[in-house]
């Protein structure tokens, strides 16, 4: 018997719900009681099935933490994009104004803080979370440098290694402040300051100075 085209596209959707609703479940689960103190019992039964039900939709534990890593990276993933036809300069005051505001939103703030606090605990936590979040980060701003460097606006430096050092740029003010506790949510305007220094100081010690025409 042949399945009807529209009711496999219904089944999808609900299937899709189901997923989103797991994960906002298992979001607020981490959030409120950490790593350890989540079980895959206790958020099937928040979400009113059974705990069958949760495992075909994840493997483990681990991979439903791993899935809510990739939800926020797909949210933020327009603040991952540069504009190759603006000067280093301007491009990377943009980018790190929407990196760093990424960073200090609430979600990500609670997130960096459970990784902190589990992953001593929970190696693979600390393993899943940087593959999925650092690492995917600095390897789509490093192939944004390898261009700059082979049109000669940045010096010849490993572009991996400098994608990471401009993220710890952006980490050293307002977000360190606020991951410990010590600053309330910033302004816009602070957090375009903030972004404004680090790309300054950046392009200072990689830029050229040049800047290639723009392609037509």
């Amino acid at each position: 018997m042949s399945c009807n085209p529209s009711e496999i596209t219904r089944r999808e959707a609900q299937r899709e719900e189901r997923r989103a609703a797991i994960l906002a479940v298992a979001q607020q689960a981490f959030h409120d009681h950490g790593f350890g103190g989540t079980t895959m019992s206790g958020i099937a039964a928040k979400l009113g099935g059974s705990k069958g039900t949760l495992w075909a939709y994840f493997s483990s534990k681990e991979d439903l933490f791993a899935a809510t890593i990739d939800g926020l990276v797909a949210e933020f993933a327009p603040f991952f994009e540069l504009d190759p036809a603006k000067s280093l300069a301007d491009a990377l005051e943009s980018y790190c104004t929407d990196f760093i505001a990424m960073m200090v939103s609430v979600p990500v703030i609670a997130l960096n803080r459970l990784v902190i606090a589990e992953s001593p605990r929970f190696p693979a936590l600390g393993r899943i979370f940087y593959e999925k979040a650092p690492a995917r980060r600095q390897r789509v701003l490093a192939q944004h440098f390898e261009q700059r460097i082979a049109r000669g606006e940045m010096q010849p430096v490993d572009p991996l290694f400098a994608a990471a050092q401009l993220h710890h740029l952006c980490q050293a003010g307002l977000f360190m402040q606020i991951l410990l506790g010590l600053a309330p949510a910033p302004t816009r305007a602070q957090v375009r300051a903030d972004a404004a220094k680090a790309a300054r100081l950046f392009v200072d010690g990689c830029g050229t100075g040049a800047r290639a025409d723009v392609a037509r």
